[in-house]
């Protein structure tokens, strides 16, 4: 058993710049599921396998992979239905569980990076206090408050993961939790959920002055099908501004600007001037936009095999260039940037290669060019549940035989480790 961490800030590099992060990412609820979380589609996957990767059992031998790897970070999140099974009830165990997932990353000279809100929520808070009411705030602020001073030794934290799809899934797809098909009330959780983050940083750095906080944002490369299309042309130019630069101007100037086509826009004042220490960037593809008034909002969206390096087992273009793009964009906030997921979903070892390669070769020229970007996280170091796709999403550094429950070394991980050990950044 470790021995106890240090307090909050205690023994971090602080007062001194950071060596660049080499690092793997996952969601504690894609490894090992929570009987009191709101995915109810877990059940369904848990009918065919019970255990799925049993990392809450198993999480010292995972930890023992990110040794053999060589990374220097960890991004991992806290699964808050764990945590507070019911409204008022608070599982220390599950707690304590979480510290010591911290206390062996500090000592394996392992920087953790914890997520606080990972796409799932407890199903009392789903239930009575979705994001579109504004209670949600308060009870989000209840849970911060009370994980924040019981775990220590953590520097980075992420507030939420990918804010504006849990917006999209949730509210205008209606293919998530709370699974509406409502845009005013989506608008209404999202200015909510980024006052929460406003609320988390606060208390974070109240407990943890050097803290660095962020939130990890999905970021693509938005295009339009048909380039001489002057509809295809606007759609892909407000769809960019909403998914990709809406936030970044909220945390410039404490508004959100959504703009709709032929429609006028909102202007939302939301509390999150300033408030971000460094900017989590996720990217993993380019998505083609085409006018279609037979769709929804008249939006028809598909991934096109453009640069000819095929697509994912998720249907993805491969685009590294994207990545380029995106992290200039995010430049514009003059605060670090860490790659907080890029990866892919293959059992061809090699093209995970390829993927890795090409996207490492994106961040050198970023940073080559001034950008200051201090991490890179691959996603994932194993494979998973995806949230739509089940198990048939092969993200891992490491394959999981979901039969056995071994973790087998891909070649990539193996390619990873040296990267990490001869690319110097």
């Amino acid at each position: 058993m470790p021995g106890p961490s240090p307090a909050p800030g205690s023994g971090s590099p602080g007062s001194r710049r950071t060596p660049f992060l080499w690092g793997v990412a996952t969601s504690a609820f894609q490894l090992e599921g929570s009987p009191h979380a709101d995915w109810t589609s877990w059940d369904e996957i848990l009918s065919a396998k019970p255990t799925v990767t049993n990392h809450y059992e198993l999480y010292r031998e995972d930890l023992a992979l990110l040794r053999n790897l060589g990374v220097n970070a960890y991004r991992f999140s806290l699964e808050w239905s764990r945590i507070q099974p019911r409204e008022g009830v608070w599982d220390e165990g599950a707690v304590a569980h979480y510290q010591e997932i911290i206390d062996i990353l500090r000592r394996d000279n392992i920087e953790p990076m914890v997520t606080l809100h990972h796409f799932t929520h407890p199903l009392w808070f789903i239930k009575k206090y979705p994001w579109h009411e504004d209670a949600s705030v308060e009870h989000f602020f209840r849970y911060v408050e009370k994980i924040l001073p019981a775990l220590r030794g953590v520097r980075y934290w992420i507030t939420f993961n990918e804010p504006y799809v849990l917006v999209l899934a949730g509210y205008f797809e209606g293919c998530t939790p709370p699974a509406l098909k409502n845009v005013p009330l989506g608008v209404r959780a999202l200015k909510n959920i980024l006052t929460a983050h406003a609320a988390a940083y606060d208390i974070i750095h109240a407990g943890c002055p050097d803290a660095q906080v962020s939130v990890a944002h999905n970021m693509a490369a938005l295009a339009p099908w048909k380039r001489w299309n002057p509809l295809d042309k606007l759609l892909a130019r407000v769809a960019k501004y909403f998914y990709n630069h809406s936030l970044l101007d909220a945390f410039l100037a404490g508004s959100l600007r959504i703009k709709f086509p032929f429609k006028e826009e909102l202007v939302i004042p939301v509390p999150i001037k300033g408030k971000l220490d460094f900017f989590g960037v996720n990217y993993y593809t380019r998505i083609h936009m085409r006018f279609n008034p037979f769709k929804k909002m008249g939006v028809e969206m598909r991934h096109l095999d453009i640069d000819g390096r095929g697509l994912t087992d998720m249907g993805w273009e491969i685009h590294p260039r994207g990545l380029e793009k995106v992290l200039r964009y995010a430049s514009a906030l003059d605060v670090p940037l860490i790659i907080t997921e890029n990866g892919i979903a293959t059992r061809d070892s090699q093209k995970k290669i390829a993927f890795m390669k090409e996207h490492l070769d994106a961040v050198e020229r970023c940073r080559e060019r001034g950008m200051d970007i201090r991490g890179y996280f691959y996603w994932s170091l194993i494979d998973n549940y995806e949230w739509l796709q089940g198990l048939d999403a092969r993200f891992g550094l490491y394959r999981v035989d979901f039969d056995t429950l071994r973790r087998i070394p891909t070649n990539a991980a193996a390619y990873y480790s040296y990267l990490i050990k001869n690319r110097k950044f």
